[in-house]
């Protein structure tokens, strides 16, 4: 019997990284590698367990056009296609759904998944009568209750369609047991194509932890995973490691969560595992500002840990209060010299434009990046994203309509002091202070180790003086 095809896609969209939490355009960012469709190949494993032949295409790492991908729906003829829509991108990423309805109607099902459906998917539905499906919040269950033909008035987290109306069913709860997922499929996709900036290996992403305590006012972690921090264990991890070194030969990582080291005993013993496997892998990682100890900082050096990300947010501690952050500037500084005396490469991130933000504030947050000095920076522009606590205040404070078309570059609202046009103009020079410092030139031009390297500083910084 003829196996039923799923198709699995990034929509033809601007390049974005589409794993819920962080729906970033990478075009407008600096130093943000597009990475693969994790999330798409573990429904794809899931689907492979329930019988089905599962296909993952990444469009919009491609580049390519919708005419394209209906050439693909012609030839492959699939039985459902499952689409990972972004709240900047929605209307555009839609577009997917309604070609593959216009060209087969009742003979494939349309499900579309992302952050925007947790919140607003009997919404989305009502409007667009082409999408058949929503998974809502973790969809790995749930997916495959839907391809074990379960009746879909049975299945928690999705709204469907039932004829004439549209359903919201129950909320899943949160899967505890995140070591009973089958590892991502990476054989559906080209592992080559999506490598570090830093020295263009190839990097996988592999995803360890869900959940986040702090619900921060911007920030869709709690909302989308949780409060309580759900961890695979050690032993499931490195067999997933060990897949990536010995099949696809894969040595570099991003080890993705909402907060990787806040169980210090946990960080501690996946670093020793990982060390006493001899697997030779390096990997970055996230941590809060307030969390990082010498003790489990060399660990995390020692087991191959070359950056860190760490959401600092901002300068000015009323901002940071204000925000949620539960941190202060002098744990910020604390944190960054433990990384730095260790060894290990620091990337910040700053958010300029949410409601409190005046012209002070951010020139205190330029000041203390600059005091800061970290290898790399990122400054976003605040982007209210549906689920965020930041999208119900600009609800109900009237600070304009939304607008996502540049997010993260772009204002989407205006502050209580500062228009849009405000904010971007200091967003803009903002960047150009902190990259265009002669110190910092000469000090990261003295760290390329290679071409590939260099070619990237060379383009995000042509990047940052020429765009308008």
């Amino acid at each position: 019997m003829k196996k039923k095809k799923i198709y699995l896609i990034y929509p033809p969209s601007p390049v974005m990284n589409r794993e819920d939490r962080c729906q970033q355009p990478t075009n407008d960012l600096i130093v943000i590698p597009p990475l693969p469709p994790t999330d798409l190949l573990y429904l794809a494993a899931i689907a492979r367990q329930e019988g089905y032949e599962p296909i993952v295409r990444d469009y919009s790492f491609f580049g390519e056009t919708f005419e394209k991908f209906e050439q693909d729906l012609l030839l492959m003829q699939p039985d459902y296609l499952v689409v990972n829509i972004a709240t900047p991108t929605l209307e555009n990423d839609l577009h997917a759904l309604k070609i593959a309805k216009d060209l087969f109607g009742d003979n494939i099902i349309t499900i579309s998944k992302g952050a925007h459906f947790a919140f607003l998917a009997k919404q989305t539905m009502l409007a667009h009568d082409f999408i058949d499906i929503a998974m809502c919040l973790e969809c790995e269950l749930t997916f495959a209750e839907l391809l074990k033909g379960i009746n879909l008035e049975k299945i928690k987290g999705i709204c469907y369609r039932n004829d004439v109306e549209v359903i919201e069913n129950p909320r899943r709860p949160f899967n505890d047991n995140l070591d009973d997922l089958p590892y991502p499929a990476r054989d559906l996709i080209d592992n080559k194509l999506y490598v570090r900036p830093d020295n263009g290996k190839m990097q996988a992403v592999i995803k360890v932890s869900r959940g986040c305590p702090y619900h921060c006012f911007f920030c869709l972690a709690t909302p989308l995973n949780g409060r309580i921090v759900r961890k695979r264990s050690p032993e499931n991890i490195i067999g997933e490691i060990k897949e990536c070194v010995e099949k696809y030969n894969i040595k570099n990582f991003i080890f993705w969560s909402d907060i990787f080291n806040l169980d210090k005993e946990w960080t501690r013993e996946l670093c020793q595992k990982i060390i006493d496997s001899k697997l030779k892998i390096t990997f970055s990682t996230n941590t809060r500002a307030d969390s990082a100890d010498i003790k489990t900082v060399k660990l995390m050096k020692k087991a191959g840990c070359s950056l860190v990300s760490i959401g600092i947010e901002s300068g000015s501690q009323e901002m940071l209060d204000k925000m949620g952050k539960k941190t202060n500037l002098v744990q910020i500084k604390n944190t960054i010299n433990v990384f730095k005396k260790n060894g290990i490469q620091i990337y910040a991130y700053y958010i300029i434009g949410l409601p409190w933000e005046t012209r002070d504030t951010v020139f205190k947050t330029l000041e203390f990046a600059k005091s800061l000095n970290t290898e790399y920076a990122s400054f976003y522009t605040a982007a209210a994203l549906v689920g965020t606590r930041f999208y119900d205040y600009v609800e109900n404070n009237s600070l304009g309509e939304l607008n996502y078309d540049c997010a993260y570059y772009y204002p989407s609202v205006r502050t209580h002091s500062l228009s849009e046009r405000e904010v971007f103009n200091l967003h803009k020079n903002l960047v150009r202070s902190y990259y265009l410092r002669p110190n910092y030139v000469l000090k990261m031009l003295l760290s390329i180790r290679s071409f590939t390297q260099l070619k990237n500083y060379f383009k995000a910084g042509l990047r940052i003086i020429t765009r308008n």
